[in-house]
């Protein structure tokens, strides 16, 4: 014949699970609903930031525009490749390429990896150096660099 403690103490443990179990229960359904609801709000953030993404590169390419519509008037055009082939034609270093254009040796560098292109304002004395020879972008450089 079994002890009544340890009955009474097996069915209090079973009870007691099972009044465990149906609460869990619960919190795992909301957590299921909670996660699916941050899933939702996620993929509706990252739309929006593509969305962003887009609006903003549509606002850079306005200016971009004009500046190709600027370059057509001026019939001068810029290649990064053909720019540093040039410059490294010339016997120019950067920063001396720089110092002809007014523009810093980083501005050169960032130009030829096409990082950034130079100004409208700038393409004239870049078709100026262009028209340089190797003797006269060295003398060029002496004048300015002194």
């Amino acid at each position: 014949m079994p002890n009544i403690a340890t009955v009474l103490k097996s069915e209090i443990s079973r009870i007691a699970r099972k009044e465990v179990r149906a609460e869990t229960e619960t919190l795992k359904k909301q957590s299921a609903q909670y996660r699916s609801h941050i899933a939702g709000l996620r993929r509706q953030v990252a739309d929006l930031e593509k969305l962003l993404r887009k609006q903003s590169n549509g606002a850079r390419a306005a200016p971009a525009a004009a500046a190709v519509e600027e370059s057509a008037r001026t019939g001068l055009r810029f290649r990064s490749k053909g720019f540093a082939t040039h410059r490294q034609r010339l016997g120019l270093s950067a920063a001396q390429a720089g110092a002809l254009l007014g523009v810093s040796g980083q501005t050169i560098y960032h130009w030829e990896a096409g990082k950034a292109k130079p100004r409208a304002s700038q393409l004239p004395r870049i078709d100026a150096l262009r028209k340089l020879t190797k003797n006269g972008a060295a003398a060029a450089v002496a004048q300015v660099m002194g």
